[in-house]
C-alpha cells in the first residue's frame, strides 16, 4: 500500500525523518514546500522498489515555520504537514 506511515520528529529541529511504503517498484517523488505553495526541496525523484523506507531531510537552511512534505507516484498522493523550530 502507498502509504507516508511516519514523519518524526514533528515539529522538528533541523532534521526529520520520512517513512513511507511502496507496494512495487515505482517512480517516487518527494517534494517539500513552504507554507506559500513554493518548492523548497526535492528529496526523492528515482524509482525505488517494493516495502517501507525512510528518508532523512535535513532543513537547517530553512527557516522555522510549516512545510508540506509530499510523496506522489502514479496514481498516489499525499501530503503532510511538518512544524520547523529552530
Amino acid at each position: 500500500i502507498f502509504s507516508i506511515s511516519n514523519i518524526y520528529p514533528n515539529p522538528f529541529n533541523s532534521i526529520t525523518t520520512i517513512q513511507y511504503g511502496l507496494p512495487d517498484y515505482v517512480p517516487v517523488k518527494i517534494t517539500v514546500y513552504d507554507i506559500s505553495g513554493r518548492q523548497v526541496a526535492v528529496l526523492m525523484n528515482n524509482y525505488q522498489s517494493p516495502g517501507f523506507h525512510s528518508i532523512i531531510w535535513d532543513a537547517s537552511s530553512y527557516p522555522s515555520g510549516q512545510y508540506f512534505i509530499r510523496i506522489m507516484s502514479y496514481k498516489f498522493n499525499e501530503t503532510r504537514k511538518v512544524l520547523l523550530i529552530k
